[in-house]
């Protein structure tokens, strides 16, 4: 074998090694109050989010009942107290997610960190959990518009972290999830017809049983609702005073015809508004 054929052959050889060798994975940055879980050559690890979204409590309208029993739980939580997972569920923007930041911002200061993790990524949520364990922050494992398809078999591993496993569960995590479904996994007409053969299942009913009691698992289940009209113009009224921004009857019209155009009313579209209204009240002043 000549020396150039060698050299290619050590060169193929050392791509191989290179590329069987485990991935390096970044050092967790435990100084950050909010992470993403990120995945490497097939290994997990937590990457820090250098500017997390700050939301505020009181700029969130129309959900007292929902901030009030959220906010209390957190408390119990980050107080080193017994607390519950938390399922949201309810319309698009009715403030279900921005709810759960507004907890980070309330409790940073008193160690509360925010862990997100995408719905294909609950696999791995054993392994969130054990990397979290021992630590003296207290985390809020997040997961945002939580649903499963048929088949999809990644919600046990939900399921095994809500009910405990063989390890011991960590006192310093909690799940909070929000969902546009009230039931996270999908049901059929004919699993509710009585005595109708369901596929191979013997017996359906438990199966339909089991769909259910997933959502049941979270231990603070709260639902949100499309906002009323009133409701949606306390919302924009809210955000643009935010931008020194009076709610006018010419600003109300504008807003009303803005949800109208997107089908709803809700704190997203509010906030979608106020938004698009500052920005152009901005243009016509500089110009």
């Amino acid at each position: 074998m000549n020396e150039n054929l060698m050299q290619d052959l050590l060169t193929q050889l050392t791509r191989i090694a290179d590329a069987l060798a485990p991935a390096s994975l970044p050092a967790t940055d435990w100084s950050a109050t909010a992470y993403r879980w990120r995945k490497k050559a097939g290994q997990g690890y937590l990457e820090s989010v250098l500017h997390p979204h700050q939301v505020r409590l009181d700029s969130l309208k129309n959900i007292e009942p929902q901030k009030i029993q959220v906010l209390a739980n957190t408390q119990q939580f980050v107080s080193g107290k017994p607390a519950n997972n938390v399922l949201l569920t309810g319309g698009r923007g009715t403030g279900k997610s921005s709810l759960i930041k507004a907890m980070l911002h309330e409790f940073s200061a008193h160690h509360l960190r925010l862990v997100e993790i995408d719905r294909t990524d609950l696999v791995d949520l054993p392994d969130v959990i054990e990397t979290l364990y021992g630590r003296p922050e207290r985390f809020i494992v997040f997961c945002d518009d939580l649903s499963f398809d048929e088949g999809d078999d990644s919600y046990k591993a939900l399921k095994s972290a809500l009910d405990g496993t063989i390890s011991a569960p960590g006192e310093n995590v909690v799940i909070y999830a929000t969902s546009n479904r009230r039931h996270l996994l999908p049901e059929y007409f004919e699993e509710n017809a009585a005595g109708r053969k369901v596929g191979e299942e013997i017996h359906p009913a438990e199966a339909v049983d089991d769909k259910i009691a997933l959502s049941e698992r979270f231990g603070l289940w709260l639902s949100f609702y499309p906002f009323s009209q009133q409701e949606y113009l306390a919302a924009v009224s809210g955000w643009l005073t935010g931008y020194g921004i009076l709610l006018t009857p010419e600003n109300e019209r504008l807003a009303l015809q803005w949800a109208q155009a997107r089908g709803g009313r809700s704190g997203r579209i509010a906030w979608q508004f106020a938004r698009d209204l500052a920005g152009k009240h901005a243009m016509e002043t500089n110009s």
